[in-house]
């Protein structure tokens, strides 16, 4: 018999199950904590634990589908590769538009003479004199480059001559904006670019680690990714996209939601240890958010399922507010390494620095902090950076390394390129600390608790002298920034608030009394119309909590834990080609098409010109993405007006979407 592999790698931990071929139960299922530093090593522990306990052979698994929270983590906690934008056409002023500059974050820009008009002909001819000289300077300065063209979408060719230059000079992995969406606006395709660059990096070492791991078990079986929407993608396509994987493993918990509990309605949140990611599913499907998936503050241009995608999870860092008289608590939007983990593998040296903070009662500014060397490549640092990173050689505390209050800014600079992480008091510590989890290291999340309760407040009080009323503040506002979201989502999802902000309405005076059931001369009452559907290896600590403070009903289904492995191995495969027909004059219609533009003498031709290419360019995209028995669906959308009397063309869009099931192990020869 065949079995499907369905393989989940989160910030903290790596989930893997086993289901059987006609995806009807669970036969097996494993975790393991992701290893960063070789992610195959935590792989591996799953895949072979979760094959062990279903009694599996590795040569009966048939299919193997892969879903991620890394590439979603990385850009919520802002980090990824340095990257090179190569800009076409466009002014300053564009780089301020759709977060650009901030994305970028201070990696280098290039500005060329070139790109396109609405029409699609040349404005300026590229200079690829000065691309080259430039490309060959910025090689070894960056992990990639993103080119974004003026007008790409109208016609590619500076993007693909500009691609081919750079690939040629610098050897780099180069992403086109145009390769990525079919939409105008030039920065907010630009910005897609970037992303995808910075990221491609990180999702090439977790194609790469998976498919060794698979090749040493002897799985001939493809290798699938879930894509943003839900979909699959084959491994190889998605090194090439991995902006596609953002909300991958978000998209896989919400078919993995539908398919453990069968509910139709309800509000999917599942909690990892970096994100907490909140989707309405409506009629037992998810929504498609029609913007474009929206991660760590940047709307981007990748369709992807409709999902509030929140900094806060078990890992989540705990900040001390020290304004204020009273001083208060906030969670996230960086994941910690949990000092209770960290004693795990570093008990001798996580116990002795810990101890020795404890021995005085000056409360240092690092205290119960450390940080851990990660590798990967250190091209473009300041000298003060290189040789702070120098300096990191083993996991150690977090104040030994630093040696003036200059490196401190240094320090966080190699945090966001994802060259050292920290490890600190989270809500998972806290968890320990209250007998809620005991996985790790309790004794050690206790005292890294009680350190961090010795910070002061504006009155100049310490923040608790019992650990254990520390850590129930942590937990409690991790309950209360949980309701934020859900709150946030449902006011987003109903129809009767479009047009108001719903993290405004969600911290809104009545909604907050209404969620306390405030009775006095007004009385208020607030609560979730649906269902809540809780997934993660935590929902069963948090969610009980959370459900009573909205007064909804709280889903924990049996496999909660490894929701995204298995909504991994129950999707299709989709891909859908997009082109426009436009009209410079009367009785000329021109389809935009990838090799070029073409003109025609009437409309009907154009179309069908345009459906032909895009229905081929969607069918040879769905096979590489690994589909077989493909259904070919096109849509037009005609756009005319009328003007005295007469019916005028004035656009058409047309997409085409093939969708077919995943290719098996023992059909790979289909074509």
């Amino acid at each position: 018999m065949a079995y499907f592999l369905g393989v989940d790698t989160g910030g903290t931990y790596t989930d893997a199950v086993i289901v059987d071929e006609a995806a009807t139960q669970v036969i097996g299922k494993a975790k393991s904590l992701t290893t960063r530093g070789d992610l195959a090593l935590g792989i591996g522990r799953a895949v072979d634990a979760a094959l062990a306990g279903a009694g599996v052979a590795a040569s009966d698994i048939s299919m193997v589908s892969l879903s991620t929270t890394l590439a979603t983590n990385a850009l919520v906690e802002g980090q990824g590769g340095r990257v090179a934008l190569i800009f076409i056409g466009f002014d300053a002023g564009d780089l301020e538009r759709g977060g650009l500059t901030e994305a970028l974050g201070g990696d280098p820009v290039l500005r060329l003479a070139g790109g396109h008009e609405h029409s699609g002909s040349e404005t300026a001819p590229l200079d690829l004199a000065a691309l080259e000289a430039e490309a060959a300077r910025l090689g070894p300065e960056v992990m990639g480059f993103a080119v974004a063209s003026r007008f790409a979408t109208r016609n590619p060719a500076h993007e693909v001559a500009a691609r081919d230059l750079i690939r040629r000079v610098t050897g780099r992995p180069v992403t086109c904006s145009h390769e990525l969406s079919a939409n105008l606006n030039g920065p907010k395709r630009a910005l897609t670019a970037v992303l995808n660059a910075r990221l491609i990096g990180m999702i090439d070492r977790l194609v790469a680690a998976c498919e060794r791991h698979l090749a040493a078990l002897g799985i001939a079986a493809p290798l699938m990714v879930v894509r943003g929407d839900g979909a699959l993608i084959s491994a190889a396509m998605v090194r090439e996209r991995p902006i596609e994987t953002i909300l991958s493993g978000p998209a896989a918990s919400i078919v993995g939601a539908r398919w453990l509990t069968g509910a139709p309605d309800a509000l999917v949140s599942d909690i990892g240890g970096t994100t907490t990611d909140v989707a309405l599913l409506r009629d037992g499907l998810p929504e498609i958010d029609p913007e474009g998936a929206r991660v760590g503050g940047f709307r981007t241009m990748v369709e992807a399922v409709a999902m509030r995608t929140t900094g806060l999870g078990g890992d989540s860092e705990v900040h001390l507010i020290t304004s204020g008289l009273e001083g208060g608590l906030r969670l996230g939007p960086r994941r910690l390494i949990p000092v209770a983990l960290l004693a795990v593998d570093h008990p001798d040296m996580v116990h002795m620095a810990l101890d020795r903070a404890l021995s005085t009662e000056v409360a240092g500014e690092f205290d119960g902090r450390f940080v851990i060397p990660m590798g990967g490549n250190p091209g473009g640092l300041s000298a003060r950076e290189a040789a702070l990173l120098a300096r990191i050689t083993t996991p150690m505390p977090l104040a030994q390394p630093i040696t003036s209050r200059l490196e401190v800014a240094a320090m966080e600079r190699l945090v966001a390129r994802g060259l050292v992480m920290i490890a600190g008091v989270t809500p998972s510590d806290a968890s320990h600390v209250l007998g809620r989890l005991g996985d790790w290291d309790a004794q050690a999340a206790e005292k890294a608790v009680r350190l961090l309760g010795r910070r002061r407040t504006g009155k100049g009080e310490r923040f608790a002298t019992d650990p254990v009323v520390l850590a129930q503040k942590v937990v409690d506002q991790l309950t209360t920034q949980t309701v934020d979201c859900l709150l946030e989502a449902a006011f987003a999802e109903d129809p009767a608030f479009a047009g108001e902000p719903p993290e405004v309405l969600a911290r809104h005076v009545l909604a907050q009394r209404g969620i306390a059931g405030h009775r006095g001369v007004v009385q208020a009452t607030l609560r979730l119309g649906v269902p809540v559907i809780g997934l993660g290896a935590s929902a069963p600590a948090y969610y009980g909590a959370v459900g009573d403070r909205l007064g909804a009903e709280m889903i924990l289904p049996e496999h909660a834990g490894v929701a995204n492995a298995i909504g991994a191995v129950v999707g299709q495969v989709s891909q859908r080609a997009r082109g426009i027909v436009t009209s410079p004059g009367e009785g000329r219609f021109v389809a935009h098409l990838a090799t070029g533009n073409q003109m025609f003498a009437s409309r009907d031709a154009a179309l069908d010109a345009l459906e032909a290419a895009l229905t081929e360019e969607a069918t040879e995209r769905a096979r590489r993405a690994g589909a077989a028995d493909l259904r070919i669906t096109p849509e037009r959308d005609i756009r005319e007006a009328e003007i005295e009397g007469r019916v005028m063309f004035v656009e058409a869009s047309i997409s085409v979407t093939a969708t077919g099931r995943p290719r098996i192990a023992h059909d790979r020869g289909v074509a």
